[in-house]
């Protein structure tokens, strides 16, 4: 997600000067945005190589590393803000990855392909899986493991006892807060641990 207005609109929920963890932060564009405009500070995660590359040669701190591994050489609450930019549809294990994000983190952000959207549907509606530019593979070449909507996200926050501080979609970069499950291609979660 590199959109200058969606990327906007996520640091936007990132108090300046917080200490962030970017969870599959692929090239390090948002952490950059973050450390330049909010004078935040942290590290990204990465698996790719090339990304790894991309983030030293943006000057972010990055670790190389499998999130499938878990988080446990972070310990809790040592972050600020945790962000998930279109990283839980490629873990094996989300959920997991989800709580883990609530415990190093004061506060987590999670934004994902919502494929709830109405185009997406219709799709689906005539026998297709969706291909969007959102959701640009064909089935049978997607890097996803899943698929998610905004209101699959609402039911596994309160499962996980997670606190929702804001919720909306993001769609050609505007916020949509009337029926985001179905108006937005991008859903977007800012949460903290319940009774936090």
């Amino acid at each position: 997600m590199t959109e200058k207005a969606t990327m906007r609109a996520i640091a936007a929920l990132v108090p300046p000067g917080s200490r962030v963890l970017d969870l599959g932060c692929g090239d390090g564009a948002l952490l950059d945005y973050l450390q330049r405009e909010r004078a935040c500070s942290g590290y990204g995660v990465e698996i790719a190589d090339a990304n790894v590359l991309a983030c030293v040669r943006r000057g972010v701190n990055v670790i190389q590393f499998n999130l499938d591994e878990g988080l446990a050489l972070f310990e809790d609450s040592s972050f600020d803000v945790v962000l998930q930019i279109d990283t839980l549809p490629h873990l094996r294990n989300a959920e997991v990855m989800l709580r883990e994000t609530a415990r190093v983190g004061r506060a987590g952000i999670v934004a994902f392909p919502n494929f709830a959207h109405w185009p997406n549907r219709l799709s689906v509606l005539r026998g297709r899986m969706p291909v969007t530019r959102r959701l640009p593979y064909q089935w049978y070449d997607t890097p996803n493991i899943r698929v998610g909507t905004y209101k699959d996200f609402e039911v596994l926050a309160h499962k996980n006892a997670l606190r929702i501080l804001d919720a909306f979609g993001l769609q050609d970069g505007r916020t949509v807060r009337v029926l985001p499950n179905a108006r937005a291609g991008t859903a977007v979660f800012h949460f903290e641990r319940g009774g936090a």
